[in-house]
């Protein structure tokens, strides 16, 4: 009985907030960010993989699930909605307690020791496979670009082998469908079993490895190289807006939502993916120079700027083309394409590129601040917990994340990847809201730069608006929702096998 209560003792051990702000004030990493920082990463990980490929999934529709069509608009809203009662929260706990490891962090100093390492936990499936799926993406587009230069580049740089510029899963598709030895002479590896074809995603595995580098050289020279990505992906969203508003056809809105409130709530859950980006912001928190009031103005204005700016996108692409001729790939390209611009089309692909850029550097970012929380709080070995002399920023840490993208930029499906991350951001969304409601009752004393307005009934409706929406996705067949199922199961088992031991290890 006494070795029952002394575990579950342990599975509820919190650390203060002054005591996770004393760790911060004393964990070497440099302090350099200010709010347009911070507001450039929030909009570099939001505008990115949901406008330019989610968005088209969320209006047409997937395997899993009806699409909203033109009626995108009210998903948008209902996501935004969900969205700034959970930003609020964000908003006011990260001002209180401004240190690396976002809903982590925060899910430590109310709920204890457990819930925070499964927090944790669902965090780095929130970023991890966002960054492994990005990575694939970004290939894509790549590839797109190159055609577009195929008068001026080398033959071999333009047409370069499927298998050296592809996922596996892919490569693995098109031999199944036309053949295993239809494409560029695929090599194979010989198994016992049989064959399987090869699968070298050059393109994935060279900008990870920049942007690793660049990530361990210093947050703010990785912000200066995020602004100028998001300056030029905002001027080619911006401009496919305008030109696009001159061919939008309001008929092509009829039926506003042709797969009712189904359709609708399916694609509010679809598109919530492009909402992660103001939970990087947090992760931040440690490396800005003014976190109390830099983190929430940088919070809800990437929010409100970036909610303006997908309600206007999907109102022009679903105007433009007819609801079954969305292409859900690259659906931007394919609307200017549709009306005839192609030289826009191009244009849109260097966006495209710039976009998935910031995304994946942001992505990576927040993922290895999180990890470096954990691992100071000691649930993963210290040794991964070092700062670089001269940089001053975790380079074991960053080196393992980007390598492990690389290796994995393999084998997911960005449809199911963004459905799976969404389960985990409205858990750790969830998590946050009543993280508030609890510092409120435990800590009704300490300062609050910033407060949640009309609490407790914001962070009541964030949970029930995020519980909501992911309610609607477990209640249908889901693929997604059974492999979130099996991350908590292997998070579980991590914890109870390994984490769980080494922390009381460091206790003694």
């Amino acid at each position: 009985m006494n070795k029952l209560k002394s575990v579950l003792n342990n599975l509820l051990q919190r650390k203060t907030p002054q005591e996770f702000i004393e760790d911060g004030t004393n964990s070497g990493l440099k302090k350099t960010l200010n709010v347009f920082d911070l507001i450039v990463l929030g909009i570099g990980a939001v505008v990115g993989t949901g406008i330019f490929t989610i968005i088209g999934s969320a209006i047409a529709g997937t395997s899993e699930g009806p699409g909203a069509g033109s009626a995108i608009v009210i998903s948008m809203v209902l996501a935004a909605v969900a969205s700034v009662f959970s930003a609020l929260s964000y908003s006011e706990i990260a001002s209180m307690i401004p240190v690396a490891g976002s809903a982590y962090t925060y899910t430590y100093a109310t709920m204890g020791e457990f819930m925070a390492w499964m927090v944790g936990w669902i965090l780095m499936l929130e970023y991890a496979i966002s960054n492994i799926t990005v990575a694939s993406a970004w290939t894509g587009y790549f590839a797109q670009l190159l055609k577009g230069f195929e008068n001026i580049l080398p033959s071999f740089v333009v047409n370069c082998p499927l298998w050296l510029r592809n996922d596996y899963r892919t490569i693995y598709e098109m031999c199944g469908k036309y053949g295993w030895d239809a494409h560029d002479k695929m090599p194979f590896i010989h198994l016992p079993f049989g064959e399987i074809p090869i699968a070298i995603n050059i393109p994935a595995i060279a900008i990870v490895f920049i942007l690793t580098v660049l990530l361990i050289k210093g947050i703010k020279e990785s912000t200066k190289v995020a602004a100028i990505m998001v300056g030029v992906n905002m001027f080619i969203i911006l401009s496919f807006i305008i030109a696009g508003a001159f061919y939008v056809k309001p008929e092509n809105w009829t039926p506003f939502a042709p797969n009712g409130l189904e359709g609708i709530f399916t694609g509010a859950f679809v598109i919530f993916f492009a909402y992660i980006g103001f939970d990087a912001i947090s992760t931040a928190a440690e490396e800005t120079k003014n976190p109390q009031r830099d983190l929430p103005i940088a919070i809800m204005g990437t929010l409100i700027l970036c909610t303006i700016l997908y309600i206007l996108a999907a109102l022009v692409l679903t105007g433009v083309v007819p609801l079954n001729a969305i292409d859900t790939q690259a659906p931007l390209a394919h609307a200017m394409r549709f009306i005839g611009k192609d030289w826009f089309a191009g244009l849109i692909s260097v966006g495209a590129l710039c976009a998935l850029t910031s995304v994946l550097l942001i992505y990576q970012l927040g993922a290895t601040r999180i990890l470096f929380a954990m691992s100071r709080d000691g649930f993963l070995p210290k040794s991964l917990n070092k700062i670089h002399k001269k940089f001053k920023t975790p380079h074991v840490l960053t080196w393992i994340a980007g390598i492990i993208v690389m290796i994995c930029a393999l084998f997911m499906d960005l449809n199911t990847s963004a459905e799976l991350c969404n389960f985990g951001v409205f858990t750790s969304f969830i998590i946050i809201c009543i993280a508030v409601l609890i510092l409120r009752k435990t800590e009704p004393d300490r300062k609050r730069p910033f407060k949640v307005p009309f609490c407790p009934w914001f962070p009541l409706m964030g949970i029930i608006t995020c519980f909501g929406l992911m309610y609607c996705k477990f209640g249908h067949k889901s693929t997604s929702a059974l492999y979130f199922i099996v991350w908590l199961l292997i998070g579980l088992a991590i914890y109870a096998g390994y984490s769980y031991k080494a922390k009381r290890a460091e206790e003694k």
